[in-house]
């Protein structure tokens, strides 16, 4: 989902060690973290495109055991169409399997755009080690990020203006702003090509560093952005994935969802929600729905100002309305068990909680350019344009989703990768889809309508499932978890389940007495 608000610095020549078979000495913890957390930008001019720079390092295992891991910098064009264009730095960092599998290496791809994840290692941050160290044992593991935003490279932002308190939010005045905004990145950025962010350089990257490794093919890993990468990589380098495991799905042209899509995910929720005894005393005629209703109704009156006092003593005042409670629907939706109470407190005219996530949504801040710069390289199909804004739902979320990114696009300079790519495909390639009913951002529909074009596909569509990677849906199936491994190590699918249900969530009640 795209809500229009997306939320390095030159270093010494890195030391090249070297490779990784070799008997080099490891770097001691704080070294290593040194040279994750700058920018190799001074020694890019002696590197080449496609060449890698390595150092090592180990992490602990949740057993205490030492996993000895490479993290290093691949040199890329900054523009791959231009002859001479600047190198940039991406980061990664690779795992090898403890035992030879036949595998292909397991290509694990972040979402976003915007997610920087190598600071997992020097932290030992299990968190995001777990999965990877239970991927590497399917086959090497090599987690890549993003261009325009890796710590070993650099983090491409701009800043972004405040919005005004004393009026309720506007999705033009949102369109407008980002309009201006695009004009001055790119004024700010003159020793920049912003040109060169697109997905098409997105998916090269993945392949350079495919061959800079020595792979043959590789397998994907990718959840949300992650799996919309992971798609540009099979659109346009075919020949080099053996199989892939997405969850989140975000196909290329579906990069904005539609509002009805969205909606019924909010259905769902509201169907258990409906049915929690501890929500009950505070659900109006028609549960749920009904309350979002009665608030859609009365904030079609107008507006309310609500004045809450911050952190530093001072009120503040804010003007909510109509389409504040369109965001709010859009944005408080990302865990399930938490979005009832939230909706019941403004059903019972309790807004302090939100007027202050507000104030602080329309501070002044900063957006990571190539969230803009590559979801403007996509758009969407005209076809699909018109579907969004004829959508029955959108009098229910409004535009939100999609408006400021479409009237932006022609401002940023990235290219328009063409209904060529944007279009689904025909592929062989196996890929197991993993989607919760329960997503808001990136609506289970989206699986439901890929699945067709991937003759070898499967999907496992999980009941109350949020916006999560594929082993966090499935945290209640070892045995599916495990099948998951299989598949990646072998490409079997026979014991991949085509339905999974969690468990009804503890659902938050709202912080006020029982009306």
């Amino acid at each position: 989902m795209k809500i229009s608000r997306w939320k390095h610095e030159g270093a010494p020549k890195p030391v090249r060690i070297m490779p990784s078979n070799a008997q080099a000495p490891l770097w001691r913890p704080y070294l290593l973290c040194f040279f994750i957390l700058v920018a190799p930008a001074m020694a890019q001019a002696q590197h080449k495109p496609g060449e890698v720079v390595l150092e090592t390092g180990t992490v602990r295992d949740e057993h205490g055991k030492a996993v000895p891991y490479e993290i290093g910098t691949l040199y890329v064009p900054e523009n791959r169409s231009k002859p001479g264009s600047r190198l940039i730095g991406v980061g990664f960092a690779r795992i090898k399997s403890p035992k030879p599998t036949g595998a292909p290496p397991v290509f694990w791809l972040p979402g976003g755009p915007g997610l920087s994840v190598l600071e997992a290692f020097p932290k030992n941050d299990m968190g995001k080690l777990r999965t990877w160290l239970a991927l590497a044992a399917a086959g090497d593991l090599v987690v890549i990020e993003q261009r325009g935003y890796s710590v070993r490279g650099e983090m491409l932002m701009a800043p972004r203006a405040a919005s005004p308190l004393d009026q309720p939010a506007s999705v033009r005045r949102e369109a407008d702003a980002m309009r201006a905004q695009a004009t001055a990145a790119i004024a700010a950025n003159p020793d920049k090509d912003l040109s060169g962010y697109d997905i098409g350089a997105f998916a090269a990257d993945v392949d350079d560093l495919r061959r800079a490794l020595g792979y043959d093919k590789i397998s994907l890993f990718g959840g949300s952005f992650g799996s919309q990468w992971s798609q540009a990589v099979m659109r346009l380098h075919p020949d080099i994935v053996a199989r892939a495991v997405l969850s989140s799905v975000e196909p290329l042209n579906n990069g904005y969802d539609m509002p009805s899509q969205v909606y019924a995910s909010l259905q769902r929720i509201a169907y258990d929600a409906d049915r929690d005894a501890g929500l009950k005393p505070y659900l109006p005629p028609g549960g749920m729905m009904g309350a979002v209703d009665a608030l859609r109704t009365r904030l079609a009156k107008g507006p309310v100002s609500v004045s809450v006092r911050g952190e530093d003593g001072r009120m503040q005042t804010v003007s909510l309305g109509a389409e504040d409670l369109q965001l709010a629907l859009l944005s408080h939706t990302q865990e399930g068990e938490s979005w009832p109470a939230f909706i019941l407190s403004l059903y019972h005219q309790r807004y302090e909680q939100w007027a202050r996530e507000t104030i602080e949504d329309r501070k002044a801040g900063d957006t990571i350019l190539i969230g803009p710069l590559v979801d403007s390289s996509l758009g969407v199909t005209a076809e699909r344009e018109h579907r969004l804004r004829t959508d029955p739902a959108v009098p229910l979320l409004g535009t939100w989703n999609f408006e400021a990114n479409i009237a932006s696009a022609p401002d940023w300079p990235t290219r328009d990768m063409g209904d060529g790519v944007r279009n689904p495909v025909a592929s062989d390639i196996p890929v197991v889809f993993v989607h919760g009913d329960w997503d808001t951002s990136t609506p289970i529909d989206n699986t439901l309508g890929l699945l067709p074009y991937f003759r070898n596909g499967h999907a496992i569509l999980v009941h109350r499932g949020g916006h999560d990677g594929a082993m966090y849906l499935l945290r209640n199936e070892p045995a599916v978890k495990q099948s998951i491994y299989d598949f990646l190590r072998t490409g079997a699918i026979n014991n991949l389940p085509v339905e999974v249900t969690l468990p009804l969530p503890a659902f938050a009640v709202p912080d006020l007495p029982p009306p």
